[in-house]
């Protein structure tokens, strides 16, 4: 089965939070003996950017598992994907001037704001749950390297989480559920 999310890797408010879920995800996924049937991936919106070499840098930053994928492409296939599952996108003016490139340490010259969305696909590639929600850590401190990406806006959002944002232990009820095994956060 797959778990799949929207990110980019220059985002400072939610996307860290998602990666910071994920890992706790793919943890209890492989401490239950599950890492062989649960599939985790963020896959950009943000593919101008978001460059096969930039997502392996992230990764190394986040210290992702091996059933945690980074995925990119072709914008227009992008696209196309993300309209099917109803997420939108669109690139917009950096609201922090001094937002810097946590890779090369530039200024930000733009952001792409999108909704939120993590799609729980079964064995068969069918849609079977979808969260429309921002993520909820669920007090857990999420790992420096993400952490120091927070801007403000982030940082509100780690210490106060919108009333319908999700958490690890209700992803894991999904998973569970399409395993036809109870994992343990």
């Amino acid at each position: 089965m797959i778990v799949l999310t929207d990110m980019l890797t220059l985002c400072q408010e939610i996307c860290p939070l998602t990666s910071a879920n994920y890992r706790q995800l793919a943890a209890a996924v492989r401490s239950a003996g599950h890492a062989d049937n649960v599939e985790f991936i963020e896959l950009t919106v943000d593919p101008r950017r978001d460059t096969p070499a930039r997502l392996r840098a992230y990764r190394r930053l986040v210290g992702t598992a091996s059933n945690w994928e980074l995925l990119t492409g072709a914008p227009s296939t992008i696209a196309k994907l993300w309209r099917y599952f109803g997420v939108s996108y669109q690139v917009t003016p950096v609201r922090n001037s001094a937002a810097r490139d946590w890779w090369t340490h530039r200024r930000l010259t733009y952001d792409v704001d999108h909704t939120d969305l993590v799609a729980f696909l079964d064995r068969n590639g069918h849609e079977r749950f979808i969260i429309d929600a921002a993520p909820n850590t669920g007090g857990s401190k999420p790992p420096p390297a993400l952490t120091r990406m927070l801007d403000a806006a982030g940082q509100r959002n780690l210490r106060h989480p919108s009333k319908t944002a999700w958490t690890v232990p209700q992803a894991l009820r999904a998973v569970s559920w399409l395993v036809g095994d109870k994992i343990a956060e």
